[in-house]
């Protein structure tokens, strides 16, 4: 397992903070006082460093699967119209990531980038209905010769900021990282209608190895 740079700043800021507050605490407060400051802090830094792991996995990279872009679990399964980019029907997957699942997200195919676009936003819970054109967001689609996928990140009441590492013209290799939200939230995909779903409301799945769709 590995530490994400994504989380290197937020690290640092927080070994300096609570470094001084602990100096703080155990040089002028009570004991009691120097006790609770150590325990508060350690708390919180052994759960940034769970927000920014990053597992070392073994990926198969098979061609005609969509792969799931990040942990998390499935939370919506249905039709409705993209207007972003397809501007018309698609089948919709969403995967609801918790403050405790990986945050780095993956690419779900390989090959083409053909659109990124960044949206500022609003930070509403991540199940609300509007969240996926309301929220702070960021969108890619990619495409290969047999089907083409748009995968959308969206920011919730606590991420507060999305990093996308996509350029248009790019390649996009399967299960290759993308981007990042930190502290979670949720992924949109958007398949032709008509594509084989494979998973089910519900189910957690797993970035770059739970198998989503099959073209």
């Amino acid at each position: 397992m590995k530490l994400h740079k994504e989380g290197n700043a937020t690290l640092i800021l927080e070994v300096v903070t609570f470094s001084i507050l602990n100096y703080l605490a155990h040089t002028f407060g009570h004991e009691y006082l120097a006790c609770f400051t150590a325990i508060l802090t350690g708390f919180v830094f052994i759960i940034t460093l769970n927000f920014f792991r990053i597992p070392k996995r073994n990926y198969d990279r098979k061609e005609g699967v969509v792969y799931s872009p990040c942990d998390g679990k499935v939370v919506v399964i249905e039709e409705t119209t993209e207007t972003e980019y397809y501007k018309d029907k698609r089948l919709q997957v969403s995967i609801f990531m918790s403050p405790l699942n990986v945050h780095n997200q993956l690419y779900p195919i390989s090959g083409d980038i053909k659109y990124t676009k960044y949206h500022p936003g609003k930070f509403l819970v991540a199940w609300h209905p509007k969240a996926s054109t309301d929220n702070e967001r960021s969108t890619v689609v990619v495409e290969n010769d047999k089907i083409s996928i748009l995968f959308r990140q969206i920011a919730g009441a606590l991420a507060r900021r999305i990093v996308t590492y996509s350029k248009v013209n790019d390649k996009a290799n399967v299960a290759d990282e993308y981007g990042f939200i930190k502290f979670g939230s949720r992924v949109d995909l958007y398949f032709p209608v008509g594509t084989k779903i494979n998973v089910t409301l519900e189910e957690k799945v797993t970035g770059g190895k739970s198998i989503i769709a099959t073209y």
